[in-house]
Parts: structure tokens; sequence; C-alpha cells
């Protein structure tokens, strides 16, 4: 006799397991504890066997009769429905396993240990929040390129155009991965070239001003794995933030470590200016030396040592690190030591002198040829206490407001 729903709702449980009929081999197992499992028994090639329909009330009584008929067509026409769902359930494993959610975090395991923890954690942010809800669960080898372009346009549409890229980039790395490891045969990324429009450069450059923030930055910049000479003009950068380009041109001709100053031709104002080194400063230097000191410049090219560091090598490391051109680039260094110096309380020429900034004044200024050397001794006790005051961000610990002028009157 079939069941009835009111029947199926409200049987009563027993010390032991009970079987209810329906017909047609599908019963419902009462266990002690009050579960309820559809089951149906039938027999293939001469065996006795039982297949599993789903658990009440998740699987209705009309739900799991719908299953047993499907099942019961499948031996009518000489085919184990226990094997097909076997198959099923291993295709679905198989598909999870090679879905761009289960290859991207693959890939991001295997990678992740070599960047720095700020790089690594925006990048798995971005992935989480921008690309699993809409591609992720699909198998990598099936997601085509509009596929890919309709995710990055959610990006792009909410105005972070740069963002939109680094995802694409990333993207385009799984993708890359996964045909490496034979779970793709192409990358998709590549059909977008030109999809997205360019980022515009705004003309003020980047910089961070919050303390948390530089910290963070200058725990980054210890942490960057890449090449010993990006690495030194990295770390050196914000502890004399002069103009990117002067950096990178560094002469040791010009460095007297002894002294702890730095004089050197600016090209720009066509000035002299001399950047008084802080002890951290010389550190670096001195280590660097032994690695740079027998050519012309203390940041060689990696290629041609007889040429200056690439322009791009800071931004390039920057953006490694995860710090994207919205938020910092290498001339920001440069507004983030004036921009915290001045709210210190440091006095404006003190500034203004170390940062080498044009006289507005032609006339003033040609009467002002040694001015470079001007506010030396302000200067040097300010650098190195700049320096100092960085070394404590760094650290993380609660940070003491540097007090201006604290050690020059």
């Amino acid at each position: 006799m079939a069941l009835t729903d009111i029947e199926v709702k409200k049987v009563k449980t027993a010390d032991k397991a009970v079987k209810l009929a329906d017909g047609g081999g599908l019963f419902l197992l009462v266990q002690s504890n009050g579960a309820k499992y559809w089951r149906l028994a039938y027999r293939f090639a001469g065996k006795q066997k039982t297949l599993a329909l789903g658990v009440y009330p998740d699987v209705s009584l009309s739900d799991a009769r719908q299953r047993r008929d499907e099942a019961r067509k499948l031996l009518a026409n000489e085919v184990d429905p226990g094997m097909v769902k076997q198959a099923q359930k291993m295709a679905k494993a198989e598909q999870a396993a090679n879905s761009f959610e289960a290859i991207a975090r693959e890939w991001f395991a295997k990678h992740s240990p070599n960047w720095a923890p700020n790089h690594s954690s925006k990048i798995i942010a971005r992935l989480e929040k921008d690309v699993f809800p809409w591609i992720g669960g699909k198998p990598i080898a099936e997601i085509t390129a509009p596929e890919l372009l309709s995710a990055i346009r959610r990006i792009e549409s909410r105005g972070t155009l740069e963002t939109a890229h680094r995802v694409l980039a990333n993207c385009g790395q799984v993708f890359r991965y996964a045909v490496a490891t034979g779970r793709a045969q192409r990358d998709p990324s590549g059909d977008l070239r030109g999809a997205l429009p360019p980022v515009k450069r705004d003309k003020h450059f980047a910089a961070i001003t919050e303390l948390q923030k530089v910290g963070e930055l200058l725990r980054d910049i210890d942490g960057y794995s890449g090449s010993f000479v990006v690495k030194c003009a990295f770390r050196l950068s914000p502890m004399v933030f002069v103009r990117p380009g002067e950096l990178r041109k560094m002469e040791w001709a010009d460095v007297n470590l002894d002294a702890g100053e730095w004089i050197y031709h600016i090209t720009k104002t066509d000035t002299m200016h001399l950047v008084p080194l802080a002890g951290q400063a010389i550190e670096i230097l001195r280590e660097l030396h032994p690695l740079t000191g027998y050519g012309k410049y203390v940041f060689p090219g990696e290629r041609d040592h007889d040429r200056p560091m690439s322009d791009n090598a800071i931004r390039s490391a920057l953006r490694r690190m995860g710090w994207s051109n919205e938020e910092m680039t290498p001339h920001g260094f440069r507004a983030m030591a004036s921009t915290i110096l001045d709210n210190i309380g440091y006095r404006q020429e003190w500034l203004e002198r170390q940062l080498a900034h044009e006289e507005p004044n032609k006339v003033k200024a040609a009467y002002k040829r040694d001015s470079w050397r001007m506010y030396l001794p302000e200067r040097r006790a300010m650098m190195q206490q700049w320096a100092d005051y960085l070394d404590t961000l760094k650290a993380g610990a609660q940070v003491i407001p540097l007090r201006a002028n604290s050690a020059v009157k």
C-alpha cells in the first residue's frame, strides 16, 4: 500500500530502524533517532542492491517517487542506477577540483609564500570579492573570454579601473597555471587585450601619509624579495626623499660616507643639492658598496651596469608588493616626508631646502649660489630624526609623536 504525505510526516520512531514501503521498491527508512531516508531496493545482474534517493523532508514523497521512476527507466535499459549515481558524483567532484576557484586557490597557495603579506592578501581578497562569485564555480577549461570580461566589467563599473586591470592580470596568471598543469587548453585573458580602457594617470603623485600605512609600507620594503640593488634603493627612498630620477642616477663619486653627505647637481633646477645622510642611510650604502662600488652608479641597471637602474624599477617593486598607483608612487616618498614633517612642525624653509624646490624669484636665486648649504646643521639633525621616526613606524609599536626641533634650536 502506497504511503501518504501525512503518514510520512507523522511516522513514529521505534527502538530500532523501521522500513515503510511505498511500492516499486521505494521505501522510507526511519532510524531510531527520527532521521528519515528514502531508499530504492532493486536487483541488477542477479544482485540485490539499494540506492539512496535523499533525506526527508528535503526530498518529499513526490520527489522520491520521481527519482524511483527515473532509476527504474535505467534498469529497463539494463543500466545500473547505482553506477550512474557514482559516476555523476565523481564527475561533480572532478568539476569542483577543476573549477576556476579551486585552481586559483591552488595557484595562490604555491606562489603566495614568495610574496609580501600585504601583496598576497590583496590578491586573494580581489579574487574572492570580484571573481569567485561570478566564475569561481565553472570548470576553468570552459570559461570563455566574454564570461571573464563580464566579471571584470563589474569592477570597472565601480570606477576602479586600475583594480580591474590588476584582477584581469591575476586571472591570466591563474589560467596560464591551469594550462601548465593540464587543466585548461588556453588562457582567454589574452583575448581581452585592449578590452579595458587604459588607466589615466593623475598629474599629482599618489602618496601615503597615514602613519599606520607608512609603517605597513616600510615593513613591506624590508620584506621585498627582488633584486638587492632595487631593495637598497627602495629602502633609501623614504629616508632621503629626493626625486626618483635623482636617486636612480646617484653616483658613488658624489657620496661621502665618512662625512655622511651626498652632494650632486640637479639638472631640473641647474643647482647643487646636499642631502645629509642619516646613520641608517649610510649603513645601507656601506652594505651595497661591495656589490656596486666598482662602477659609476650606486644603483646600476640589471643588464647594463654602465647605465643607471630603470626608472620603472621602484614602481614595479611597489606593484609587486600590492601597492597600486592610486595608493603610492616612487615620487610619493617626497610628498610623504614633506607632509608628515610639516605636520610635525619642522620649519618650512628647512623642508623647502631639503626638498630642493626651485626658488621662484630668479633674481633672488642668483644671489644664493651657496643655498644648497643653507640650514645644514638643522637639516642634518632633521634627517636623522626622520630616519629614526621611520624605524619607529616600521616597528609597529605605539608611535610617540616626533617633536619638531627636539634636537635643533
